[in-house]
């Protein structure tokens, strides 16, 4: 298992079957990014992104915020996203984990709550601009 310490941007419709390590791939298509665990375990991590969620921002770099925290799989690795440098992080505390997931939840159901339920049926219908 060999660290990956950064990560290179590929912008694509839809995931490939296979991702291949030190790649974000981001598909503004369906709003998520997708990438092999920074760890080297290879296991794959999606992050949806939207402003309840992960924010991307792109500079010719990637950055992905708040951290990525792996709680799920059995590395548990944590790290930031950072002008496509990978930074690591502390691992969390069972204790912080599951705060962590309710903060996240009641951050995912108030954006919810704010969005027109006439929106949240076509949102996903629209297809981005093209320039």
């Amino acid at each position: 298992m060999t660290k990956v310490s950064r990560l290179a941007p590929e912008f694509i419709d839809t995931f490939p079957t296979q991702l291949d390590p030190g790649v974000l791939y981001v598909s503004a298509k369906y709003s998520t990014a997708a990438h092999l665990c920074c760890c080297g375990c290879r296991e794959e991590v999606i992050t949806p992104l939207s402003p309840a969620q992960w924010v991307l921002t792109f500079d010719g770099t990637v950055s992905l915020q708040p951290s990525v925290g792996n709680w799920s799989l059995p590395c548990r690795s944590h790290y930031i996203i950072d002008g496509g440098r990978v930074r690591w992080s502390r691992p969390f505390t069972n204790k912080e984990i599951k705060l962590n997931r309710q903060g996240d939840r009641q951050e995912l159901n108030a954006a919810r709550a704010h969005t027109p339920s006439w929106l949240r049926r076509i949102v996903h219908r629209i297809k981005p601009w093209k320039r």
